[in-house]
């Protein structure tokens, strides 16, 4: 993998003779505002940064370590949810919407963190979960008493007769993303209550305008705590069925408890859940016209199909809605056996929902997901994050993934993860979202560097030692030198404003080329096999100069930062580590 750096008006790098398999071009606008070209970082709090040695990540971690954001080039962070929360399902099960969970700190705490972070120029991202509340929450236990004004806050259903006698059948077949029935009888309330995640999440009912209201509230009061926008969580669930029909099988699975069982048709991706963003849209708008400042963002958490996705966006109407849907195809999309053609599908695809004005964003890792190098293959891990930050738009990284941390290993004695344990030990390992959960790697002293303390509350990766920021700092080629350096080119004009084109050279090589008029060309190139690749890259852009550099190359690259390439040239593209080259 490898950048090319040019001297005259344009650069290039190399490669030649190519099929096109396919190839996409988009013209973007004269000018961005600051979230349109953004590296956004994901912080997982619990497993970031440690300040007090009780072996979970916590908001004075968090501050300790905003120098090393801004020097990795990001412009936003976002944290999973830091609420006040009995932790079943680590902060999404929330009692309090408007406190901060006493292991991660105080709210005196927050506020100092969001001053700082300002100070020097990084945005602050909440984690907003509206779809549900902990069954701790005071509005869950007024519900379940049928306190006046609070007994349709919540999904509440009789169920179906038992011809057998004794308690109510569940209303319906619908089944939890974390195993089994996503109903639970109350015998205070003798009713059940819908929890499309795990028992201690009860389904907020938002066919109650109150409801509806709380939750704008909630995203004000945060607003006016100086946050610069929200990452919204589990949107596609929020609205359900009214007539409570079966949903029907999907056939991909035989095991009736398992979430994958049925089609979520009328549990997930209802009409009315789009509508409910626009609405969120309309109040931070709303609240971005009398505070003024620079734009604040709503981000939204689907995997839904594209044709869903693109009304996220906007509306037929014209209704603004989402400014990032977040788009998980780099993680749905591709596995370890995809061709180049995949992921310029994936590219092609995403840009094919787009209308005038509407800006693309990229993920490829999250807490719920295996992380790049494990789902990918670890020699893919420069070539990856290469692509990742060459295309168009807004990126997000997922904590650690610009060290090339992997999973770590997870014992079923230390297994936490709500979807793990009710799956069972036999299962465990299948549904656990611990193992890219592990505390992240500072340096190769005990405990990585991320707590003073004797105890994780994950075990660390057993590879930190060899896989850290401090020896990644010190070492002349790292997986952080090489995404440092990208974050730099993301700077420059023609990543900012400039074309995209990306291209399947071969099965197993992947160009993205980026242009702009009387700037600078760069094109990234991706080798995703094991074999050598001679590829001819003179008819990737549109003018190439005589003189081409290296501006990025990859740890395992035989190229040299900074030395050049003098056209036509033929040049070999190794495997993964010899890929990508901006020029």
């Amino acid at each position: 993998m490898a950048c090319l750096k040019r001297t005259s008006l344009f650069c290039t790098i190399l490669l030649v003779p190519v099929s096109f398999v396919a190839c996409l071009n988009l013209t973007v606008p004269t000018s961005r505002d600051w979230w349109e070209k953004a590296g956004f970082y994901q912080i997982y709090p619990r497993s970031f940064m440690d300040s007090d040695g009780d072996g979970v990540g916590d908001l004075n971690g968090i501050a300790s370590k905003l120098s090393y954001l801004k020097s990795i080039g990001v412009k936003a962070f976002w944290m999973s949810p830091i609420y006040k929360s009995p932790m079943v399902d680590f902060g999404y099960d929330i009692s309090d919407y408007r406190d901060i969970h006493e292991e991660f700190g105080t709210m005196a705490d927050f506020e100092r963190l969001v001053e700082q972070a300002h100070a020097l120029d990084l945005k602050v991202i909440m984690d907003f979960v509206p779809n549900h509340s902990s069954n701790l929450h005071e509005w869950f236990i007024k519900s379940e008493n049928r306190v006046a004004g609070y007994e349709d806050y919540y999904v509440w259903q009789d169920g179906k007769i038992n011809p057998a006698g004794g308690r109510n059948l569940p209303p319906n077949n619908w089944i939890q993303a974390f195993r089994g029935s996503a109903w639970e009888w109350s015998d205070l309330r003798q009713q059940y209550y819908l929890h499309q995640f795990t028992v201690e999440q009860p389904d907020l009912n938002y066919r109650n305008p109150k409801v509806v209201q709380e939750m704008k509230d909630v995203l004000l009061f945060w607003l006016d705590k100086g946050v610069d926008g929200f990452r919204i969580d589990a949107v596609p669930t929020l609205f359900e069925d009214t007539e409570l029909r079966d949903e029907p099988p999907s056939g991909t699975t035989e095991d009736t408890e398992d979430t994958n069982y049925l089609k979520h048709i009328y549990t997930q991706d209802l009409p009315e859940t789009v509508e409910m963003v626009y609405e969120w849209r309309e109040l931070i708008d709303a609240y971005q016209s009398e505070h003024g400042g620079e734009t604040r963002v709503i981000m939204t958490e689907a995997y839904s199909t594209l044709d869903v996705i693109k009304t996220y966006y906007q509306s037929s109407s014209g209704r603004l809605g989402s400014h990032m849907p977040f788009n998980f195809r780099l993680i749905t999309e591709v596995d370890k056996d995809s061709t180049a053609s995949d992921y310029v599908k994936v590219v092609q695809d995403w840009m094919s929902i787009l209308s005038t004005g509407q800006v693309p964003n990229w993920v490829m890792g999250n807490h719920d997901r295996p992380r790049v190098g494990t789902r990918l293959g670890e020699e893919r891990i420069d070539a990856l994050n290469m692509l990742l930050l060459s295309l168009s738009g807004a990126s997000v990284t997922y904590q650690g993934e610009e060290i090339g941390m992997t999973d770590g290993y997870v014992s079923w004695a230390d297994t936490v993860d709500p979807a793990a344990c009710n799956a069972g030990e036999e299962l465990y390992e299948e549904k656990s979202r611990d193992p890219c959960r592990t505390p992240f790697q500072w340096d190769n002293t005990p405990m990585a560097g991320f707590t003073t303390g004797s105890k994780t509350w994950l075990p660390v990766g057993e590879r930190y030692r060899e896989v850290n920021v401090l020896l990644q700092e010190q070492a002349e080629k790292s997986h952080l030198k090489v995404y440092r350096s990208m974050m730099e080119l993301r700077k420059s004009r023609t990543y900012q404003l400039g074309t995209v084109k990306a291209i399947a050279v071969s099965d197993s090589v992947l160009a993205v080329v980026r242009e702009l008029t009387n700037f600078s060309t760069y094109i990234t190139l991706a080798n995703l096999g094991s074999q050598m690749e001679v590829i001819n890259a003179v008819a990737l852009a549109e003018r190439l100069p005589s003189k081409l550099y290296f501006d990025v190359v990859s740890v395992g690259s035989h190229n040299i930062r900074g030395h050049d390439l003098k056209l036509p040239a033929t040049r070999e593209v190794r495997s993964s580590a010899d890929q990508s080259v901006p020029e």
